[in-house]
């Protein structure tokens, strides 16, 4: 997405281009055998890549969330699974970022984030609750010092393999189900009972399998802010965001194999126009629309930063829900088009023009929150809230 400035400075993009090039490598083991992408995780931690987003002053490299998107976009084109592992970790990063640094344990946490290269996975999701991350049903206990919590976590990201969890829950058991705290835990304090099992359709590799957890850790591990606020101004934002950085990776990979096999049959024929140039065109065109999208959402988000009734309001959270929706719509056009270009050597599998992988994985897109339950949360606000409709923003 070109955001060269500051990541040519940090050296981020020569680092993250020998992730994906690892990553690239083992994407369609990872795919085939739905495990998780280690050898790309592990390039990321050799790369230093998982403290990135800590601010200095806490050991990271205080990079921003449109740098760390371009980043996710990076490893899109490479491996969806793995670009997938680096968005969610950062979203949940951002988390502790932008709501732990009042808290010594917090900020603590973030030091041993990128001096230790932690991998931190989200439970959010829960067994009667469905997708809905702002209700839970299960209750975090607070005894004396002592915090206590067990959930039925339908879906834990990549939890066998991370090295802390993030989890959402009522503040107390008298609590409503939309009055939530978000509780660190880490890795050895908490067990994890598998559920579910992580069968996929696309987005294999993330392992997202399902887990009864249960955890005990010192009370103060509770991040001091209500998740109703961490919600509005950092994780929803930076969900909707970093996914599509990563759907966007998927889109462009997609199109650059179609663009090779229409100048490979431009080669074989140099007299006549190949098939698949016009459709070519068209689907050059939805990407840049997707990637205009997904700048114009990024560049909102840094200028809300700087002001907490802004980032909490209906006008930036029905601008992040559009851009959400608008991108993992159209990844699945792109991808669509791409085939269609590619024909039956789209279609098939180990060839260089394959796209199942893509199409599958795209899939995933209009799911992780569901498009759906999003548009329902959109009209809401519409009924109350004038659209911004200026060019300016």
């Amino acid at each position: 997405m070109n955001f060269p400035v500051k990541i040519m400075q940090d050296g981020l993009v020569a680092r993250v281009a020998r992730v994906a090039e690892i990553a690239a490598k083992h994407a369609d083991a990872v795919d085939v055998e739905a495990r998780f992408p280690s050898e790309a995780v592990d390039a990321m931690k050799a790369e230093r890549l998982l403290g990135i987003q800590v601010p200095r002053q806490f050991g990271g490299e205080s990079a921003s969330i449109t740098e760390i998107a371009e980043l996710c976009s990076m490893l899109g084109q490479a491996c969806a699974a793995s670009a997938m592992v680096f968005a969610m970790h950062h979203i949940k990063l951002s988390s502790l970022v932008e709501h732990g640094a009042d808290s010594e344990w917090h900020r603590d946490f973030m030091h041993r984030i990128a001096a230790d290269q932690l991998l931190i996975a989200s439970a959010t999701t829960e067994g009667g609750i469905g997708g809905n991350l702002r209700n839970s049903i299960c209750a975090v206990e607070v005894d004396g010092d002592t915090c206590r919590l067990e959930k039925d976590a339908t879906v834990i990201s990549y939890g066998s393999h991370a090295d802390a969890i993030l989890i959402t829950s009522r503040a107390h058991a008298k609590a409503a189900s939309s009055d939530q705290v978000l509780t660190a835990f880490l890795k050895d304090q908490y067990t994890l009972e598998k559920t579910h099992v992580w069968n996929t359709l696309g987005m294999r590799g993330t392992c997202s399998d399902g887990f009864l957890f249960k955890g005990q850790a010192p009370a103060h591990q509770i991040l001091p802010k209500p998740f109703a606020e961490i919600a509005a101004q950092s994780m929803l934002a930076s969900s909707h965001l970093l996914w599509s950085g990563v759907w966007y990776g998927i889109a462009v990979d997609a199109v650059a194999r179609a663009q090779a096999f229409v100048r490979a049959a431009a080669r074989k024929a140099p007299d006549s126009q190949p098939p698949g140039a016009l459709r070519l065109a068209e689907v050059s065109n939805l990407l840049q629309m997707v990637k205009s999208n997904v700048v114009a959402g990024l560049k909102a988000y840094e200028d809300a930063k700087v002001d907490v009734d802004r980032l909490s309001s209906m006008g930036f959270a029905v601008t992040m829900n559009n851009v959400k929706i608008a991108s993992s719509e159209t990844i699945l056009e792109i991808v669509n088009h791409a085939m269609l270009i590619c024909g039956i050597m789209g279609y098939k599998n180990g060839t260089p023009f394959s796209l199942g992988r893509h199409l599958r994985d795209a899939h995933s897109a209009q799911l992780m929150i569901s498009n759906d339950r999003i548009l329902g949360n959109t009209s809401s606000m519409l009924l109350v809230h004038k659209q911004d409709t200026s060019l300016l923003g």
